[in-house]
């Protein structure tokens, strides 16, 4: 068949695309670019293209699968145009082409319960669908696990933290689903499994094989990356309310960020649905979590989980030690030690004050630049070469100089040692080295 994918670049499009293919079907993606691996594709914007656009796009097309949606709105991504007025004009077409058959993707929670925006606006697309004299269905994923998804990632390095942190004492019921199952039922439903609608409707719940609560969720997670049950501590509601409202002001700036306000509320009413639909569609039943992470990956996933909060620290500490050193050299060690110390390494006198706070400017330009740099800038790995350049240059001089030092029983010199690994071991795992 000649499969129509709109969004074959998200997370669930991209699953769906290779899925396809794998089983011969001619698959084309509609999207703003070219897909990396240089597949069929039309250029083509959900939220800017207009019924004439559609139809253009629609030609020799015998299925639609909208995979199309976004997590938090940003200037010219809104739920409004990207998962209700833009798929409307899609499937309007679709209706006047005859399109064989139409799938839409949309969410578990958006039904007559819905009060966030990304439901409500999910709810008015599947609604116009099925009033259409159309072949469809609306599939409704619930929270879905994948090792390249940026949510599941986070949800992974959340459960690989020594103590884990449950919000209201993570009691929230969900059923997530594995992307690959997930994929696979998307292909059944393209296929035109014929007893789908008879039996279930067309609003097909896609969810793992039971409830879990939130809190066992991460524990599953944690058992599938090889480590043992963690100890949890309980965050107040109160407490969630607040940072969820600081997430909708620093989503803004940080569109990744997972926790806003509406996030906190769908977390809140639970994500469940009956299992019965999904396993006539996959003809068995859906992975559970604790199956989640495959046993081939779940060294890689637990070393890239243990990054996603050890690196930061370790980011952030480097950072700590440039800035308290900034603020000690200036403002707490004695400034008649620090000029004795730059005489006894041949700093004329004249130069000393500069010589003291010029260094300490250094320190404080290098934690900040740690701290609020763009991480994706071309001059970040000069950064940690220069303080690694830095910290050898003291060493030697003050080895030459304040031999000394050497013997201190506080280790100053000593210490250099674990800070140039500690700056190595950060460069080389920081993303942006590796690009």
């Amino acid at each position: 068949m000649n499969v129509l994918i709109v969004g074959a670049t998200g997370l669930i499009g991209a699953s769906l695309r290779r899925m396809l293919m794998q089983r011969q079907h001619h698959v084309v993606a509609a999207q703003r670019s070219a897909p990396s691996d240089g597949g069929a594709w039309v250029a083509i914007d959900m939220a800017q293209a207009r019924g004439d656009d559609w139809h253009r796009v629609l030609a020799d097309v015998d299925v639609v699968v909208n995979c199309v949606g976004i997590f938090r709105e940003r200037p010219g991504q809104t739920f409004k145009e990207l998962h209700h007025l833009g798929p409307v004009r899609l499937f309007d077409a679709c209706a006047a082409r005859g399109i064989r058959r139409v799938v839409q993707v949309s969410a578990l929670g958006a039904d007559e319960a819905a009060e966030t925006g990304y439901h409500l606006s999910k709810r008015a697309a599947d609604t116009h669908l099925l009033s259409l004299p159309l072949n469809a269905v609306v599939a409704q994923p619930s929270l879905v696990f994948s090792l390249a998804g940026a949510s599941s990632r986070a949800l992974l390095t959340l459960a690989s933290l020594p103590v884990v942190p449950l919000p209201a004492g993570g009691r929230q019921q969900i059923q997530p689903i594995a992307i690959d199952d997930l994929a696979a039922a998307l292909v059944a439903l393209v296929e035109d499994e014929p007893l789908l609608p008879a039996r279930f409707g067309r609003r097909v719940a896609m969810v793992g094989p039971e409830p879990v609560s939130y809190g066992d969720y991460l524990q599953g997670l944690r058992a599938g990356l090889g480590l043992a049950p963690a100890k949890t501590v309980t965050l107040p509601s109160g407490l969630m309310r607040m940072a969820a409202l600081l997430g909708d002001g620093l989503g803004k700036r940080w569109p990744k960020l997972l926790l806003d306000s509406e996030s906190w509320k769908m977390l809140q009413r639970g994500n469940c649905g009956d299992a019965s639909a999904i396993t006539l569609l996959l003809g068995r039943s859906p992975r559970a979590v604790a199956s989640f992470v495959e046993p081939a990956c779940a060294d890689a996933a637990r070393y890239q989980a243990l990054l996603g909060w050890l690196l930061p620290i370790a980011r952030s500490s480097l950072a700590l030690v440039w800035i308290v050193t900034a603020i000690v050299s200036v403002f707490v060690y004695p400034v008649d030690s620090s000029f004795d110390l730059l005489a006894r390494t041949g700093v004329p006198e004249a130069w000393r004050p500069a010589a003291l706070h010029g260094a300490a400017a250094l320190d404080l330009l290098f934690g900040a630049a740690i701290l609020f740099g763009p991480r994706r800038a071309r001059w970040r790995p000069w950064l940690w070469r220069a303080q690694a350049g830095l910290i050898v240059f003291y060493t030697a001089v003050i080895t030459w100089f304040l031999p000394e030092f050497w013997a201190h029983p506080y280790g100053p010199l000593l210490k250099n040692l674990p800070m140039l690994a500690l700056i190595g071991i950060v460069a080389w795992l920081e993303p942006e080295h590796k690009q």
